[in-house]
């Protein structure tokens, strides 16, 4: 399921190969770095490159040569510079994110993936692939499913499974389905225009695992970055309550009706939430609970087991 040009659209978190030949691109990009510096762009001279690979239609080891051959950059590169500069996203410019082993479609509408969100889908893949290694064919839930990212992580990487993803704002939805379709993922994909809270009534007490990075933003932690502030959709990033945790209170409890018992479920929450979700799952009657790291060290989701009876009544209320 991987894209034709995913090679060439990853943006890489690395330092670049870099252009040291003093050539009309280096000179180019020299500036461009000096200018996205002077903006607070922090990866500016990673940014540059990846926009000058963009704009060629090189991936970045054919870079060097451009280089060598001179090349112009046309004043496209000039025009996306300036636009990183005002802290338009990077992924917004070049059309992409990559996550875990797909190159997936974003823009304005819908919230960016982020690296960290890569951990949590391999939660949900494993957790589908023990299912699979048993003989069986895991039903995954995604809710809240964004662009699509987790949902067709999982389809990608668990070669049996059947994924449901459930989003309710429509722009998002629009990025779900265009990257289903890109990824000729519709067969093993099903999206679903509606509240997570509700949607689907017919798989309650069937699912496999159900996975989810629900909005969590406490009130009081406005995001700093103009990336995030100004570009990521405000549906997709609070979580509501005074502590954030109204949403992620919803997908838990959703996930109890959801999953068959012995199902397991994965959420993302914020790094000063998870003492708060590990206790509510603890008093409703859930199994295996363990709250897990990113590659940063820092609290980032949970997974439990479902000990539900499989009448689909769940064991969950929402404070």
């Amino acid at each position: 399921m991987r894209g034709p040009d995913a090679d060439d659209l990853r943006v890489y978190t690395d330092a670049p190969p870099q252009v040291h030949h003093h050539s009309e691109l280096h000179s180019a990009l020299h500036q461009a770095t000096v200018r996205l510096t002077e903006a607070g762009v922090p990866s500016a001279r990673v940014d540059a490159e990846t926009l000058a690979c963009h704009v060629l239609g090189v991936d970045r080891g054919r870079l060097l040569a451009a280089a060598y051959n001179d090349t112009h950059l046309p004043e496209r590169f000039w025009d996306l510079i300036e636009q990183r500069a005002d802290r338009v996203p990077l992924q917004h410019l070049i059309g992409r994110v990559w996550f875990r082993r797909i190159a997936l479609a974003v823009g304005p509408g819908v919230f960016i993936p982020r690296p960290e969100t890569e951990d949590v889908a391999g939660a949900a893949i494993k957790a589908a692939s023990d299912v699979a290694r048993t003989g069986g064919q895991p039903l995954v839930v995604d809710l809240g499913t964004g662009c699509g990212a987790i949902a067709l992580a999982v389809a990608d990487e668990v070669a049996n499974a059947s994924v449901v993803a459930i989003e309710i704002d429509p722009s998002a939805y629009t990025w779900a389905e265009r990257n289903v379709a890109r990824l000729d993922a519709g067969a093993r994909v099903h999206l679903d225009l509606g509240d997570a809270a509700t949607a689907r009534p017919d798989l309650i007490g069937r699912a496999d695992v159900v996975v989810s990075n629900p909005p969590y933003i406490p009130p009081g932690m406005q995001p700093i970055d103009p990336e995030v502030a100004e570009h990521d959709p405000e549906v997709a990033l609070f979580g509501g309550g005074l502590d954030g945790l109204d949403l992620p209170r919803m997908v838990l409890a959703r996930a109890a009706e959801l999953l068959r018992p012995g199902g397991t479920v994965v959420m993302e929450h914020a790094d000063s939430q998870q003492e708060s979700i590990l206790a509510l799952l603890g008093n409703r009657g859930w199994s295996s609970i363990m709250g897990w790291e990113d590659l940063t060290g820092r609290p980032r989701y949970v997974t439990a087991v479902n000990r539900g009876t499989g009448d689909g009544a769940g064991h969950w209320f929402v404070d």
